[in-house]
């Protein structure tokens, strides 16, 4: 007799557990393009998507990543960053960008422009494209 009043209340709980990181505040759905990282604009590819509640993908100008994300917005955490190993005549670029990424403590999405900055790191401006 338990389980069928415990499941009624589970699934009203289930409801209330909505995505509150910046996938449900405009991140999701869309390749974001880095344009410019501390100011300057960069000649290199490297996007960020938020491919799952909870979790960060992308390229950098080098390697693939992902790494998991669960901070409330507009705060921006990341941890257990895994990347590809391949070297490039861009390695010292991807170096910068992982190096922002991780460091980046606050995330702002505007329209087609998300903004990372914070604890003393390089703003990174990012476009959304295709």
């Amino acid at each position: 007799m338990r389980p069928v009043i415990l499941l009624p209340l589970l699934l009203a709980l289930g409801g209330c557990l909505k995505d509150e990181t910046v996938s449900a505040y405009g991140g999701a759905g869309k390749i974001w393009r880095l344009q410019d990282i501390g100011g300057q604009a960069v000649a290199y590819p490297a996007t960020l998507e938020f491919s799952a509640p909870g979790q960060i993908a992308g390229t950098a100008p080098c390697n693939s990543y992902t790494a998991s994300m669960n901070a409330p917005y507009p705060w921006f955490e990341i941890r257990d960053l895994v990347t590809t190993r391949r070297t490039c005549p861009a390695q010292a670029a991807e170096t910068r960008f992982l190096a922002a990424l991780g460091a980046a403590t606050l995330v702002e999405v505007s329209g087609n422009v998300l903004i990372l900055s914070g604890n003393g790191t390089a703003e990174m401006v990012f476009s959304a494209g295709g």
